[in-house]
């Protein structure tokens, strides 16, 4: 049993080398291509960009069009690659602390990004120092932590959840694969949506001190 799909090497050329996770990552990226193109046709593509768009408003970003390209894209990624487990063979590239730590890391740029873009950049830079310039170092330490979290969070989850299907599939693999495999996909939702709202907070923060 692998603990991540960094272990499967597809092929390898020296130090090069194509494992489970970049290869299932680029797998994602075309299925959700392929299916935005399809989806656009047939008008379902709206109905989740809208239904996108009212969760971040929820959540307090306005205008949710400005951020909806960047979170809804999380979302969907996260959620795809995890939904496709239901592929024999398949291994959610989100079970990689590689690519958790990516997304987080692109949560981590983002966030500053979208501050100074709302409260320009030296406002953005103030808000390190509220309420005294003590908070400085401990902001900053904050603004590290909360990104390794996000990438921990995931990662942790998906791995655990991959060895306790694994463990009652060899306990018993006659009564648990379906039962089994309706909780990933729910679990695997819920992970991207998470993820996704914790990406929102973040972002709503530094937008709006």
């Amino acid at each position: 049993m692998r603990l991540s799909p960094d272990e499967a090497i597809f092929w390898q050329y020296g130090a090069i080398k194509l494992n489970a996770t970049i290869a299932f990552t680029w797998g994602v990226m075309l299925l959700l291509t392929i299916c935005a193109r399809v989806m656009t046709h047939k008008g379902i593509l709206e109905m989740i960009v809208t239904a996108t768009e009212m969760q971040i408003a929820e959540v307090g970003l306005k205008p949710a069009k400005k951020y909806m390209p960047f979170l809804g894209t999380i979302f969907l990624f996260i959620a795809t690659a995890n939904l496709c487990t239901v592929i024999p063979g398949y291994e959610p590239p989100t079970g990689s602390l590689s690519t958790t730590a990516a997304l987080a890391l692109c949560v981590f740029v983002a966030v500053p990004l979208f501050g100074i873009h709302s409260l320009g950049f030296w406002g953005y830079l103030k808000s390190y120092a509220e309420p005294t310039v003590i908070m400085l170092p401990f902001n900053i330490i904050g603004d590290l932590s909360r990104t390794l979290a996000l990438a921990i969070r995931l990662f942790g989850n998906m791995m655990s959840g991959t060895m306790i299907i694994a463990i009652l599939l060899a306990i018993s693999p006659f009564f648990f694969p379906v039962l089994m495999t309706i909780l990933g996909l729910l679990t695997g939702t819920v992970q991207a949506y998470i993820f996704s709202i914790l990406a929102s907070v973040f972002i709503a923060a530094a937008t709006q001190k």
